[in-house]
């Protein structure tokens, strides 16, 4: 057989290889469209009503069943009840207990060596760095496991740059007019496609909410292992979807120092607080100050607030600027966040990093102004630096106020509610006479979740 007959054959199994790959691929696009179709409110009403002309018997207990019903699915929607366990029915016709599940083909063979991690966006990267931190830490651990990322958050190129996978689906209010439905359909979709490729062992989810596109896609894969890292400091009129906690195998608790809203459970696996690095992995105190180009003597103040804009004189981080500058020989450090526009700051004494993380500057400063974010808080006292907290009262889930108020206790942090000139270069002048304290050499978090993920949750 000549060499251009081999290339010929062997052309020819490529090609049917690739359109029974893409013959799959439809078919399991149908399938997800036949669940959908299947677990609709609307199919699912009709299939009880045509229940009832099958069987006029029926008729009599239609005033009652047709309403019960129609509250089931509606709790079922806010997620308030579990969905009903999906099976195959073998019967020709439809009865109105009997919903539909495809047998996928991945779940009959082994799962590879794989994790899908999926932190959702927030106000900041608290979310993300958790999950970044974790990522690190597998990998240290386990050098040949695919570690996968499907996350809202737009700093991609971190991920990139460490080699990291990455699927990224716009948060829906980057979207024009989106209804939650569409998003969740989309965050469906693009998961269960995740799933199929990569055919992951583990998934972790870190967010505050569990989205219902994302459990919709999880609950379909009982062999994948699913963990959700889940804070306790948590605002107390917030709620979740009751049946979100038992879609998750475990729940990964990252602890803090203050009291705890989580609730108990027998899958709950709390451990210590999650930091990005240690401060061995930061510049020398010289080498930050050098790269961010402020003066060796100089007393240096980090401020991160995450919102309000320099220019406006009477914005919080404005004040904040001017009665530190108010001081000889402080200089300011501020953080401009990654995930909003770039600062315009034309002040003496003032230097500006974006960059991630911001902690590899952290041995260079003397002092801190942040907002109370899980991060930056545990980041602050890790390092014993003394902080000006000016907590968010207005994000969505996380209790930055209670947080805060432990770190004023203990002594290295100062709680700043009501905001004007005077009580900002009252508080502005304490935090200046604050000496830094000794570093707490706690190790991450992140380590502890490596192991109970790769060693089994025993």
């Amino acid at each position: 057989m000549g060499e251009g007959e081999d290339e010929a054959i062997l052309s020819s199994k490529r090609s049917s290889i690739s359109n029974n790959e893409r013959l799959k691929i439809q078919l399991k696009r149908k399938e997800r469209e036949v669940k959908r179709l299947r677990s609709s409110v609307s199919f699912q009403l009709g299939v009880h009503l045509t229940s009832v002309v099958r069987r006029p018997w029926r008729l009599l207990l239609l005033p009652v069943s047709f309403p019960l019903l129609a509250l089931r699915l509606g709790l079922k929607r806010r997620g308030q009840r579990s969905h009903v366990v999906l099976t195959i029915s073998t019967k020709p016709s439809i009865q109105s207990s009997e919903v539909l599940v495809i047998d996928r083909e991945s779940e009959m063979k082994e799962r590879n060596n794989c994790i899908v991690l999926f932190p959702t966006n927030g106000v900041g990267f608290g979310h993300f760095t958790r999950m970044y931190a974790v990522a690190r830490e597998l990998r240290k651990k386990d050098s040949e496991l695919e570690i996968v990322f499907f996350t809202p958050m737009p700093t991609l190129h971190v991920l990139y740059s460490d080699n990291f996978p990455t699927y990224h689906l716009a948060g829906r209010y980057k979207h024009s007019n989106m209804e939650p439905s569409q998003w969740n359909m989309l965050v469906e979709e693009m998961l269960n496609l995740v799933f199929e490729v990569h055919n992951p062992k583990w998934f972790m989810f870190d967010g505050a909410f569990p989205y219902r596109g994302m459990l919709n896609a999880i609950k379909v894969h009982p062999s994948m292992e699913k963990m959700w890292m889940k804070r306790g400091s948590l605002k107390a009129n917030k709620r979740i979807p009751e049946d979100s906690i038992h879609t998750f195998d475990h729940i990964i608790h990252p602890s803090e120092f203050i009291e705890q809203t989580i609730k108990q459970n027998e899958n709950l696996h709390t451990i210590p607080p999650i930091t990005l690095l240690q401060s061995d992995e930061m510049m020398t105190r010289k080498n930050a100050r050098h790269a961010i180009g402020v003066s060796t003597d100089a007393k240096v103040v980090y401020v991160q607030l995450g919102a309000g804009r320099i220019n406006e004189i009477n914005s919080d981080i404005r004040l904040i600027i001017d009665a530190l500058l108010i001081h000889e020989g402080v200089e300011v450090v501020v953080g401009e966040s990654m995930l909003g526009q770039r600062l315009s700051i034309h002040l003496n004494r003032v230097h500006v990093i974006r960059d991630y993380p911001n902690s590899l500057y952290f041995n260079g400063f003397d002092a801190a102004v942040q907002a109370g974010g899980y991060n930056s808080f545990h980041e602050m006292r890790m390092m014993g630096i003394p902080t000006l907290f000016l907590p968010n009262l207005k994000t969505g889930m996380d209790d930055q106020l209670t947080r805060c108020k432990l770190a004023e206790s203990e002594g290295w942090g100062i709680v700043l509610l009501a905001r004007d000139k005077t009580s900002i270069q009252d508080k502005c002048a304490l935090l200046l006479s604050k000496e830094k304290s000794m570093q707490i050499t706690e190790n991450s978090g992140a380590s502890a979740v490596a192991e109970l993920i790769l060693k089994g949750f025993n």
